[in-house]
């Protein structure tokens, strides 16, 4: 089963899609969604929605996930990055796949097995899990960091009888 991950961002957006097979994970492919400061809230987040939709249409995944913002200290910023995820969340959701939500923490642990583990080592985790990835930035990382946990907590989901863990 392909899976889609994002990490949400109102400047940069990583994406990432891996294919699921019982414990074997393939990875498919994975990129930025860049907006422009410049342009107005509005259309930022239309150019997220769009390019979302290529990457659905694209890549033909069966079911997303998308990591859950953390609190910000600044308050507008926060607001910002709300929103995007908004729109990150409901545009598969509009394409009709199902949307898995995972903290940070949790896709930490799921990944490299600790929920504080810094951005390098998660990107660590996935070079050695997805070998075939490449040179990808932090953001993409991320989001194939998030479709790993979506992998791993629906497969486990599965095992316990359509309960979450």
């Amino acid at each position: 089963m392909k899976i889609l991950g994002i990490d949400p961002g109102l400047q940069k957006t990583g994406w990432g899609v891996i294919e699921s097979d019982g414990n074997s994970l393939k990875y498919i492919a994975s990129g930025l969604i860049r907006t422009k400061t410049k342009d107005s809230l509005a259309k930022r987040l239309a150019f997220l929605h769009h390019n979302m939709i290529a990457v659905i249409d694209e890549y033909l995944p069966l079911e997303a996930a998308i990591e859950e913002t953390f609190v910000n200290k600044n308050p507008a910023s926060a607001l910002k990055l709300g929103q995007a995820r908004g729109v990150l969340l409901c545009t598969p959701a509009i394409k009709g796949l199902e949307v898995g939500e995972y903290s940070a923490n949790k896709v930490k642990k799921s990944v490299v097995g600790s929920g504080h583990a810094a951005k390098q080592q998660v990107g660590m985790m996935i070079k050695t899990l997805l070998p075939s990835c490449g040179e990808i930035s932090e953001d993409e990382a991320d989001a194939l960091a998030v479709s790993i946990t979506h992998a791993h907590y629906r497969s486990l989901s599965r095992t316990l009888g359509g309960k979450t863990p």
